[in-house]
């Protein structure tokens, strides 16, 4: 089964009550909204996968995505849904390469996303409406700045996109911006 957005935030808040990773969860979901429509995907199932790329995180960080198998099993979730989002641990918690563009979105978005946050939220507005580009590369160059946010993954994604960064970073931050107010990154503008 292909979850609709309904189902799938049924089970994403089964597995997640945390503030930030629901926001993150709503985050990726409207970024892989947005890259849908570049890429003449189907803006609900990429952003059902968006949704769900980290269900299992907030109780079993350790085992991430590998509980994610076992849990959208269980939920009668289609094998090609339960592929799409384990393929954005590629690398750091398992061998699942992404092949499809959904996948290769969802694995450079991800990180790609909490950096932007980090970015809006240190800016006097605290929103992702009048950040730039400009002000997200800065960001990016600084490795003390979000030093969580795993570059290598993000410059990888874009290599597997066959994108650049910049234009990944802009079209990340326009999929926020769609977004903002439900993400709280709307601020004072």
């Amino acid at each position: 089964m292909y979850p609709t957005r309904e189902k799938a935030w049924e089970i994403f808040t089964e597995y997640n009550k945390d503030e930030h990773l629901i926001k993150h969860g709503l985050t990726v979901e409207g970024v892989m909204r947005h890259f849908a429509k570049l890429y003449n995907g189907n803006p609900d199932e990429w952003g059902v996968v968006g949704l769900l790329h980290d269900v299992d995180y907030e109780l079993y960080p350790e085992e991430h995505c590998k509980k994610t198998i076992e849990i959208l099993n269980e939920k009668g979730i289609d094998e090609e849904v339960i592929h799409a989002i384990i393929s954005h641990g590629y690398g750091l918690v398992n061998d699942v390469k992404p092949e499809t563009d959904m996948e290769k979105v969802l694995y450079t978005i991800d990180e790609l996303t909490g950096l932007i946050t980090a970015a809006a939220i240190m800016r006097p507005s605290k929103s992702v409406l009048d950040i730039t580009v400009k002000s997200v590369k800065k960001k990016y160059k600084s490795k003390g700045f979000a030093a969580g946010v795993n570059r290598e993954v993000i410059e990888n994604g874009c290599q597997m996109l066959g994108k650049e960064l910049n234009e990944v970073i802009e079209e990340t931050i326009l999929g926020m911006r769609e977004v903002a107010e439900e993400i709280g990154l709307k601020g004072d503008i």
